[in-house]
């Protein structure tokens, strides 16, 4: 598993089990640009899909995502056609220090 992994990525991990699990196996690492989300003991008995809502794995979140990418997409283009130039958080945009 882990020989598979990159070693200056970020490395996301959608784990059925306890996260602290992956942690441990992965300690001696040099990556540790690592992301595990697994079970948080949130819930009762419930359906699979409910227990992975609550416990922050559900593939929803991502859909989430993209429809508010392209929301802002779809802003971008009418503030173009609008005022003629990109958005302001476009035209200032600067890697965070």
């Amino acid at each position: 598993m882990l020989t598979y992994s990159t070693k200056d990525k970020p490395i996301i991990f959608a784990f059925h089990g306890y996260p602290t699990l992956i942690h441990e196996l992965t300690y001696e690492r040099h990556n540790h640009n690592m992301s595990v989300h697994g079970y948080q003991e949130e819930g009762t008995i419930t359906t699979p899909f409910d227990m992975r809502v609550q416990n922050k794995i559900d593939r929803f979140k991502g859909a989430h995502l993209i429809q508010k990418m392209n929301d802002k997409l779809i802003e971008h283009k009418q503030y173009i056609a609008e005022y003629g130039q990109d958005l302001e958080e476009i035209r200032n945009w600067g890697w965070h220090k």
